[in-house]
């Protein structure tokens, strides 16, 4: 159990909760009949009860977010600065941070406000399989208000594989074990995780480990943001959520990340794929050799160019040889 006993007043005594027994067996018929609740979400349309992974490469700001969310949680206010959030206990595993550095990220996000009653901060946890597993279960069977468990990050807390199981199964049984968690208390519980070094047009696939780790997790949110800069996209999947992709910029003044209107992709767009985009906006229906000539590029450079922007969803073609901005940005259909 993790322990923060103070000199503050006690607080009021809780009966002690125990979650109802999940039933995992039904005739058709009866499954058909059964009238579920609905789902609790620490973010609407982001994050749901249950696990879920908060990837992306060190220093890009997950530790940032991921504190940022949990303050917006117990306080009942806004998450990304846009998207009200209902208030909700949160238990914040800041495994990689000292007690001063989180005083001042604190005190950063905060802005003057008064810190949330709601939010529990531990710096130590033991790994899942030596007493964290029951740490954080008796935490929430102790708190049943709780909306939002952080786990900052997983590989404090990963337990150990088992001997001679392969790579895939030992990474889907470690997420597996906080799942069980989450499962039971109905809780909404992020873990952050990091990506490998080598990039992927599919951002499941840039997940540290194998593919058991996303696998297991009921949903994966991947942060990316070029080196140097502000603004980054949030990459979105899951069993309960829709795969979607939100352009947010990071404000170091107050150490928050803000949700964007627009299009996420232009954050990400190369200049020549902007140059042609720009083109075919006051051009439809022209092809790589009227492109090449009215931009300037090179015409295979537009062919490349035409080439990624119809499978990132830019861009469609009309008719071969023929193409417009995909306004509704939907994927084109590949005639090449």
């Amino acid at each position: 159990m993790f322990d923060h006993t103070d000199t503050a007043p006690p607080a009021e005594k809780i009966e002690p909760f125990e979650p109802p027994k999940r039933r995992t067996a039904w005739s058709a018929a009866d499954l058909m009949a059964e009238v579920f609740p609905e789902p609790k979400w620490a973010v609407p349309g982001m994050i749901c009860e249950g696990l879920s992974l908060l990837c992306g490469p060190p220093k890009v700001g997950k530790s940032w977010a991921s504190l940022a969310l949990g303050l917006a949680v117990a306080s009942g206010g806004k998450a990304f600065g846009a998207l009200d959030v209902d208030q909700g206990e949160v238990l914040y595993l800041a495994l990689e941070d000292t007690a001063r550095r989180l005083q001042a990220r604190m005190r950063t996000v905060l802005a003057g406000a008064s810190a949330p009653d709601g939010l529990t901060i531990v710096t130590e946890c033991p790994r899942l399989d030596r007493g964290g597993a029951e740490a954080i279960d008796g935490w929430l069977t102790d708190h049943p208000r709780a909306r939002l468990v952080v786990v900052d990050v997983f590989a404090k807390v990963r337990p150990a594989p088992a001997p001679g199981i392969g790579a895939y199964e030992a990474d889907y049984a470690a997420v597996g074990a906080i799942k069980r968690l989450a499962d039971k208390h109905a809780v909404a519980v992020l873990v952050v995780h990091h990506v490998r070094k080598a990039g992927s047009e599919d951002f499941l696939a840039e997940v540290s480990g194998t593919n058991g780790i996303a696998g297991a997790a009921d949903a994966t949110l991947v942060l990316k943001r070029a080196r140097g800069q502000a603004d980054g996209i949030l990459h979105i999947t899951g069993r309960d959520v829709e795969e979607i992709e939100h352009a947010l910029s990071f404000n170091p003044a107050n150490g928050t990340w803000q949700l964007l209107n627009g299009d996420p992709r232009q954050l990400t767009a190369t200049d020549n794929q902007s140059t042609v985009v720009a083109w075919l906006r006051t051009h439809p229906g022209s092809g790589p050799k009227a492109i090449a000539e009215g931009t300037g590029l090179p015409e295979n450079s537009v062919k490349t160019v035409l080439k990624r922007s119809s499978l990132d969803g830019w861009i469609t073609q009309t008719r071969r040889g023929q193409w417009e901005v995909a306004e509704d940005g939907t994927e084109a259909e590949e005639l090449w």
